[in-house]
């Protein structure tokens, strides 16, 4: 094409009156570029798109048909001809179009969502609502959901929500029978199952952000008869609640959990870096004893002296006093491995505080310990208008022989030493 008859700049400057409001002006260039290439596959989408904006169905429809036999593998031009055939009131039209869309990208969101919404107007609600469980699968994070789509995605999910907790009530209907069947019997990883059938609840598998023992089992509350031990730091409670209150002035001692330098994305921990609403005050850190908290606690460094705590050189044991203020929520995170597990017992413990691990939320009761694994997935909130306290320490993944024990703590720490190595 010789350079008097390139159609850009009549393009660039079309596109251009468009973004300024001057419609008339951006039509009539767009018209010029069609009477030089009548099968100009972007002149015929624009002057479509313009057609529908201004309300001309009629004359959209055409130029959209002709656009997407230009543009056959285009799938933006098949969901504008969707659009425009929706506002006709040709489902059939519709249904058609958006299949291309698909056809062409089976990913591409505005045409997954307008699937869901013909679904929904056409009497397919439980498929609309499938349809968008996969729109919001693919989704980005809310905070960056494109602002033309922000509304649709939200409806998305309110759907998709509605539709799971129906389908999880008919679920727990249907079953009713069976566990009737099996009086007594433990249920709770079939409610899970049931949960994440229903798309209410996703599995939760280790993601420890450090170290990883592969074929451990993921069981985010483990049962306290399995650890005996724990029997002799429960009869204790409240001489080390009495020990820790008595030793504590306007939580002396304690310092912000949360704390990462600048320049190191804190992404969740945002509201909580350098913040006193979660704070601790350690008794071993990094596998090391703080003396000067086992001179200030020395019932407490005591009894727990006297547990298998984990140990790994440099990392474990960690030992602490937990502090979260009223109001204050610790978002979900993971911890580091689960080569280990984490214990905590409940010293001062107001209503309406309650922890999730994985699937599972729970409630703590004073004197009596939590063991989990924190690789998995937890979070925590205190709704109350009072100070809760935890003590935390970590012992050993019980399905981790002593063998494996041993070369995990040394591959541990020898990772350390090949990096710090330069």
């Amino acid at each position: 094409m010789s350079q008097t008859t390139d159609p850009s700049p009549l393009l660039l400057a079309g596109h251009r009156a468009v973004r300024e409001g001057r419609l008339a002006e951006g039509r009539r260039l767009f018209e010029q570029v069609l009477r030089a290439d009548p099968r100009h596959g972007e002149a015929l989408y624009t002057l479509g798109f313009l057609a529908f904006q201004t309300g001309d169905l009629k004359v959209a429809h055409e130029l959209l048909l002709r656009t997407v036999q230009v543009r056959e593998r285009d799938p933006l031009a098949h969901t504008t001809l969707a659009v425009v055939l929706r506002e006709l009131n040709d489902p059939g039209g519709e249904r058609a179009a958006l299949t291309d869309a698909l056809s062409i990208d089976p990913y591409y969101m505005p045409a997954l969502l307008s699937l869901g919404a013909w679904q929904e107007r056409n009497g397919y609600p439980r498929a609309a609502a499938d349809t968008y469980r996969n729109a919001l699968k693919i989704a980005p994070d809310d905070q960056r959901w494109p602002p033309e789509l922000r509304d649709h995605l939200a409806h998305a999910r309110t759907v998709t929500e509605r539709n799971a907790a129906a389908l999880h009530a008919h679920l727990e209907q249907a079953t009713e029978a069976a566990r009737a069947r099996h009086q007594g019997a433990d249920f709770e990883r079939a409610h899970e199952t049931m949960s994440i059938l229903a798309g209410r609840s996703r599995p939760y598998v280790h993601e420890p952000i450090m170290l990883h023992v592969p074929r451990l089992p993921a069981i985010p509350f483990y049962p306290r008869a399995d650890f005996p031990f724990l029997a002799g730091l429960e009869a204790q409670t409240d001489a080390i609640r009495a020990e820790l209150l008595a030793g504590l002035r306007d939580l002396e001692g304690f310092a912000p959990y949360v704390q990462y330098p600048p320049g190191v994305p804190v992404n969740q921990w945002a509201e909580l870096n350098y913040s006193d609403k979660w704070s601790s005050l350690f008794l071993w850190q990094d596998g090391l004893p703080v003396a000067e908290n086992h001179k200030r606690f020395p019932k407490t460094a005591a009894a727990l002296a006297a547990l298998p705590m984990a140990n790994l050189e440099g990392f474990c044991p960690t030992a602490m006093f937990s502090a979260l203020k009223p109001g204050a929520r610790i978002p979900p995170h993971t911890g580091e491995t689960n080569a280990r597990l984490i214990v905590h017992l409940p010293l001062v413990i107001p209503p309406n505080c309650s922890y999730r691990v994985g699937y599972e939320w729970r409630r703590w009761v004073e004197g009596e310990c939590l063991v989990f694994d924190d690789s998995i997935e937890h979070e925590a909130r205190n709704d109350s208008d009072q100070m809760r306290i935890v003590l935390i320490f970590d012992i050993w993944n019980p399905y981790l022989t002593l063998a494996e024990r041993d070369v995990v703590s040394t591959a541990l720490n020898a990772a350390r030493g090949y990096y710090a190595a330069g």
